[in-house]
């Protein structure tokens, strides 16, 4: 009865959320190649760091990690008024298309239930990305604002490439890389409903769950 839901439901995303013109592979290509060519225009822009300025890269890393934890664990998970899009997106969808006993991928249409979509590639580095980059080099300096701005394009890129890899075939050669079948399990384990509301929030890797006692290892891990 389940499975016939979950059938129906993929079924009806699919008709009524991905068109014909869609392409899967596209879109992973375009949130890569553009984050990846806007980290290293940032990069570009540092000039003789001073050695306190690379802290930057670490305290920006394990910020970006604090923020994927709450956003994940908060307006993701509970409707927030003027967040309530992503809650759909992803609690009534995401979760709906993609279940702990049945997370891969059938085809590159499904890409579209795991990515971002591409605007908000656009407001991410645009809108967030300027506004850092202006409050850092007024407090800091220059190179800090640039560091950090590099770094948190290169962490939302890890997001979504650590995120569609657990939406692989475990079996596949990305399954397979060093680290993915424990990253991937704990993102399995937030798939079950029983869990996904209590524990594994982080996307990534399981700071904000380490720190704040929601980290969740299941027996097989």
């Amino acid at each position: 009865m389940r499975e016939s839901l979950d059938n129906d439901f993929r079924k009806r995303f699919r008709s009524e959320k991905i068109g014909n013109a869609y392409s899967g592979r596209a879109h992973f290509w375009f949130t890569t190649v553009t984050s990846l060519a806007a980290v290293a225009f940032c990069l570009l822009q540092a000039d003789r760091v001073q050695p306190l300025e690379w802290l930057a890269i670490p305290a920006t890393f394990l910020y970006a990690n604090l923020v994927e934890y709450w956003g994940h664990r908060r307006p993701m998970h509970h409707p927030t008024r003027g967040l309530k899009l992503i809650y759909q997106r992803h609690s009534k969808e995401h979760h709906r298309f993609f279940t702990h006993d049945r997370m891969q991928f059938d085809s590159p249409q499904d890409y579209k239930a795991v990515l971002f979509p591409p605007i908000m590639i656009v407001f991410f580095i645009g809108g967030f990305g300027v506004s850092l980059w202006f409050v850092l080099a007024m407090l800091i300096s220059n190179n800090v604002a640039w560091l950090a701005l590099a770094t948190g394009i290169a962490y939302f890129l890890n997001y979504e490439w650590l995120h569609f890899a657990y939406h692989c075939p475990a079996n596949s050669a990305i399954g397979r890389l060093p680290g993915m079948k424990t990253l991937r399990r704990l993102h399995q384990n937030h798939h079950n409903p029983g869990l996904m509301m209590r524990y594994n929030f982080n996307i990534t890797y399981p700071i904000g769950d380490w720190l704040f006692g929601t980290l969740y290892r299941s027996e097989r891990n």
